[in-house]
């Protein structure tokens, strides 16, 4: 009985520590945004591209700095690219130039 009762603990010990591990590689990333898709990030795009005027949206990211709720990064008709970020409500907040310059350099 103990013998299955130990083996039966250190399963479920296992599974707890693979599952926390895999949550927290999956929850996290260098700025602790995320990057989302469907139609609140379809909403977000439309907002971005239309206070740029056009453009490509390279992503969208929830977002927290500057009172933002959204992140979209938009590479503008002219080749340069800008960080939109939008409040809840798909308003923009910011247009900021992009911190990641395209050859590598900040």
């Amino acid at each position: 009985m103990r013998k299955k009762l130990a083996i039966g603990t250190a399963s479920a010990l296992l599974a707890l520590t693979a599952t926390g591990t895999g949550v927290a590689v999956a929850g996290s990333d260098d700025d602790g945004d995320r990057t989302v898709t469907g139609s609140k990030a379809k909403q977000a795009t439309a907002a971005a591209l239309a206070a740029t005027g056009g453009g490509r949206a390279n992503s969208v990211e929830r977002d927290s700095e500057n009172g933002a709720t959204w992140e979209v990064e938009v590479t503008k008709p002219g080749g340069t690219t800008v960080d939109v970020r939008l409040d809840v409500n798909y308003q923009v907040v910011v247009i900021e130039g992009d911190s990641e310059d395209k050859d590598g350099s900040s």
